[in-house]
């Protein structure tokens, strides 16, 4: 298996508490007491998937700015929770919120759900300020153009707790292609628009260095596996999915799933020696390889690899958040395409696929395995999994590059069975409704210039990647229930002026 992290074990979000030395050491003392318990509460509340980590009452914008600076310095924490129990005076936050590189989240709560109304008194009131001390941290965030996420409740409440856990898993997600390293085979399909982009500006957004490797490079570590560990592989796969009998020992097509196994164990090798994330293929540039990548590619996938066909390494990138954002949590993440429509008034659909490429996660059924004829890159046959997607609330995702910065669209669907079966299309394949409708979201999708591969997630939705969003400062369109195209249209102009006074002229 491979040792590509995928889980949130290592990460940690820290708690921060606003106050100040006004109050005097009884009322400090209690303010540590309730926040301490406030992120004790956060920490084991279920659906919060990153340790929460108290730190102590700061006071003084000194503390506040050295604090941030170990943050940011810390791989380990991949975000920070501001809350202002008392009133703490926005001025102090200045240098430490100029400072921050992490995810932020204000959590405007307070310590008690309900209020004690016969017992209030002043000393109450000078205790639980955060009505209008966090107001006050509102209001310097907002000055200093600081992006954050804000959520607004008791820590108690499951729908608060939703709401964080959601955003330490963008965070989590943001955090991986912070570190992300993404090797090219071969560049992207010739003369295809969408797929290009400024990979240097690309390191600089998201993090994420992207560099090109020989096709060469990759045959020599499938050249360089044993024999026994094929057999072992090959073992691992008759035990996982439906094998064909063409594909199993003694079965007329026996060597390809050896070679496919090959690819799988070289292709792992490569990556786990480079430290590689994410990795696109082209079946364009194959090199000596016996067959375009297929099984290998959805088996990493589902292991917490990006992946972007034909050179996309945009989408590779996506599909690796959306492998951590989704950790743990039912359903997948995987490389996806619009293929063909079903365009029956009333009854419209999108038939989702990909030459090989689709991630087995989308499905709980065991897939089969099986072999057919690929009419496109002048390889032998090539292996792959065929299933067909749960059914279920999903997204769509697609990163473009807009010359004057990223774009990321994302459309709401929702994932059906298929109308009938489909015994001749020997893929991984998902079928769903885009909301509003198809007709309102294939042309806003248009209008965005949108790309046609894209990431799909049943793991997590729309939230996590607005959060991501915010995190790198990319702007995000999205089509969902509510989406009205004039109203779309109005929002992509407005938002080519923000864009570009945001960057500064």
């Amino acid at each position: 298996m491979s040792t590509l992290d995928t889980t949130f074990d290592s990460y940690e979000v820290w708690f921060l508490t606003g106050s100040q030395g006004l109050y005097g050491e009884d009322t400090l003392r209690q303010v540590a007491e309730q926040s301490t318990e406030i992120a004790r509460q956060l920490d084991v509340a279920p659906g919060i998937p990153v340790r929460v980590v108290w730190k102590p009452v700061l006071t003084d914008s000194d503390a506040i700015r050295r604090l941030i600076l170990e943050a940011n310095a810390d791989d380990r924490v991949i975000g920070v929770t501001a809350w202002m129990h008392t009133f703490s005076p926005a001025k102090m936050w200045i240098a430490g919120l100029d400072a921050l590189q992490k995810p932020l989240l204000h959590l405007h709560t307070q310590a008690n759900v309900r209020l004690p109304w016969s017992e209030i008194d002043f000393d109450f009131m000078n205790l639980n300020q955060a009505a209008h001390g966090d107001r006050e941290f509102g209001y310097i965030q907002s000055r200093l153009g600081v992006a954050r996420k804000t959520v607004v409740g008791h820590v108690s409440d499951p729908r608060v707790v939703g709401q964080v856990g959601t955003w330490m898993r963008a965070a989590a997600g943001f955090a991986a292609v912070r570190s992300l390293k993404l090797a090219r085979f071969g560049d992207n399909m010739r003369n295809v628009a969408v797929t290009e982009g400024d990979k240097t500006e690309a390191e600089l957004v998201f993090g994420v260095s992207v560099n090109t490797w020989g096709v060469n490079d990759l045959t020599a570590a499938v050249d360089a596996v044993d024999e026994s560990a094929v057999d072992a592989l090959v073992a691992v796969y008759e035990e996982q999915y439906d094998v064909v009998p063409a594909l199993r020992k003694g079965g007329e097509r026996h060597q390809s799933l050896r070679d496919g196994a090959a690819i799988e164990l070289g292709l792992r090798s490569f990556l786990e020696e480079g430290g590689f994330g994410a990795f696109t293929t082209n079946f364009e540039d194959l090199g000596s390889l016996k067959q375009l990548p297929g099984l290998a590619v959805q088996r990493l996938m589902a292991e917490g690899y990006g992946f972007g066909a034909e050179g996309d390494w945009k989408t590779a990138v996506l599909v690796r958040a959306a492998n951590v954002m989704g950790s743990g949590l039912p359903g997948g993440a995987s490389l996806m395409e619009d293929y063909t429509y079903n365009l029956v008034p009333g009854a419209e659909k999108i038939l989702g696929a990909h030459m090989l490429e689709v991630s087995p996660t989308l499905t709980s059924a065991k897939p089969s395995l099986e072999i057919h004829a690929l009419g496109i890159g002048g390889k032998d046959d090539p292996v792959r999994l065929v299933f067909t997607a749960d059914p279920g609330p999903a997204i769509v995702v697609a990163l473009s590059d807009q010359r004057d910065r990223f774009r990321l669209t994302a459309n709401v669907v929702d994932v059906v069975v298929p109308d009938a079966d489909l015994p001749n299309l020997p893929v991984g394949r998902a079928v769903w409704e885009p909301r509003p409708s198809f007709a309102v979201s294939a042309e806003a999708w248009l209008t965005a210039g949108a790309a046609h591969h894209t990431v799909m997630s049943t793991a997590v939705g729309l939230e996590a990647f607005e959060d991501f969003a915010l995190m790198a400062g990319t702007e995000l369109l999205v089509i969902d229930e509510n989406t009205r195209l004039r109203d779309f249209r109005r929002e992509v102009q407005w938002n080519a002026a923000y864009h570009r006074l945001a960057r500064g002229l």
